[in-house]
């Protein structure tokens, strides 16, 4: 029996060694893409509060484009796995290069408009604001919008050499990315006092570099998938709606998930600055306890895909089985983390004691809650998606957080004054009914049913 069990596991198209190998560099490179826009903020931390709103404010903005196009990457991550799955090298590379021509055309057209309609955008998001907070947040948001299609086309670039089990290479790229922002930024800013626009700039330098860097690599022979000149490539529209199929769907559900974030804030910045201090704060840490298991959600895309284009349903039943298991051992270990870390970051972050204590509050029920619900009413929907049925993912995941995250949050903030604890009862219940509603899905093996390729 023992002997069946093993010679069935050294069968399956990922061995432990072979998933440990694509799954850690990239919940690494989660962790550390989470760095980079924290890094203006923590800089420019000394220029004064119009600089500081100025870079919150149009960091929710990039925030929601720098979504869109990760969601884009990923439909053509799950596209290419297919084709590698069934052996196809020749369409896999045909894919990749439809979504670099796809993304680079959609990207520049963002981009243009939003260095067009800079004044206009960001008075329509957030209307009137102090002159002085605006002028800095004009000019970040204008330097922010030129590195727009170097964020696109280096999602692209990771995403293919996800695709093709290289996620080493992305994570490497990130470090000396991260690396090279906060040194820039050092210089920009507190050596040449340049101000936010410094900052900019310096963000704007290493997504410049992140974006060669990946894209210089997809040119060597030795790859699975290679891309050897990116000026003969010619739309194939059958291929690029394929990738469309599930980059929309997984686009949306990410925007209406920042645009939700959006009406939470407006809702939180009404409870004082003690509340919005608190909330602020333990945001960050649920962000932190969870982006090692997201990072985990990511791999299984690539794994699911090859699995399914290789014809293996039950090996991708297995799959998400096994990385929700590894998903929920690194959640309740990152969430001890993160409440150990909860009291002495309040006190030596130098927080008022009365946004310190509801902070600990808060980050006390996630790490009590988020454990037993939030994995599976995330980490199988990243399998769902690999196989094609984004469309049910998208419409569970809107509903789900406009009733319950969004509007749930409301009516307990505005209605009952519940105070900031009113987001985190929103947040939980949203989680709750995700996971009830994926679970079943994943039973009954409806996700099974759709077809990428």
């Amino acid at each position: 029996m023992n002997g069946e069990i093993k010679e069935k596991n050294q069968n399956r198209l990922f061995d432990n060694r072979k998933l440990a190998a694509l799954l850690i560099p990239l919940a690494l490179d989660q962790l550390l893409n989470s760095f980079m826009g924290s890094v203006d903020t923590f800089v420019v931390s000394n220029l004064g509060s119009a600089a500081i709103s100025a870079v919150s404010l149009v960091d929710s903005i990039n925030m929601l484009i720098v979504q869109a196009f990760f969601a884009l990457a990923s439909g053509g991550t799950v596209v290419c796995s297919h084709y590698l799955g069934c052996g196809n090298r020749k369409l896999a590379n045909e894919a990749a290069g439809q979504l670099v021509f796809i993304t680079s055309f959609m990207s520049v057209i963002i981009a243009v408009l939003c260095l067009i309609f800079n004044g206009q955008i960001l008075g329509l998001i957030f209307g009137d604001v102090e002159a002085a907070v605006m002028e800095n947040a004009r000019q970040y948001f204008f330097i922010s919008a030129i590195s727009y299609p170097f964020i696109a086309l280096y999602d692209d670039g990771s995403s293919i050499l996800r695709a093709q089990e290289n996620s080493r290479f992305p994570m490497m790229i990130s470090v000396a990315a991260n690396i090279l922002n906060l040194l820039l930024n050092l210089l920009f800013v507190w050596g040449l006092h340049f101000g936010v626009a410094g900052s900019a700039f310096a963000t704007l330098l290493a997504r410049m570099f992140s974006m060669v860097v990946v894209m210089i690599r997809l040119r060597k022979n030795d790859l699975a998938i290679t891309l050897q000149n990116y000026l003969s490539i010619r739309p194939d529209w059958k291929e690029i709606r394929r990738i469309l199929n599930i980059g929309i769907p997984s686009g949306v559900e990410n925007g209406m998930f920042q645009f939700g974030k959006l009406a939470i804030q407006s809702t939180v910045s009404m409870m004082g600055t003690a509340a919005i201090a608190a909330q602020g704060m333990a945001s960050t840490f649920e962000n932190l306890n969870g982006i090692l298991a997201i990072g985990i959600g990511v791999g299984l895309m690539t794994v699911v895909g090859e699995t399914l284009g290789a014809g293996r349903k039950e090996e991708a039943v297995y799959y998400i089985k096994k990385l929700c298991v590894v998903s929920e051992i690194v959640l309740i270990a990152s969430c001890l983390v993160m409440y150990a870390l909860v009291r002495p970051v309040t006190y030596f972050g130098g927080m008022e004691p009365e946004s310190a204590d509801l902070c600990v509050y808060m980050v006390t029920w996630i790490t009590v809650v988020k454990p037993v619900v939030w994995v599976m009413s995330f980490i199988p929907a990243y399998g769902f998606r690999a196989a094609g049925d984004v469309r049910f993912t998208m419409t569970v995941s809107v509903i789900s957080m406009w009733f319950c995250r969004v509007t749930l949050t409301i009516i307990l903030a505005r209605v009952f004054g519940m105070g900031p604890m009113a987001v985190w009862i929103g947040m939980f219940t949203d989680w709750t009914v995700r996971c009830m509603i994926f679970t079943v899905r994943f039973r009954s093996r409806k996700w099974l049913n759709h077809q990428v390729i």
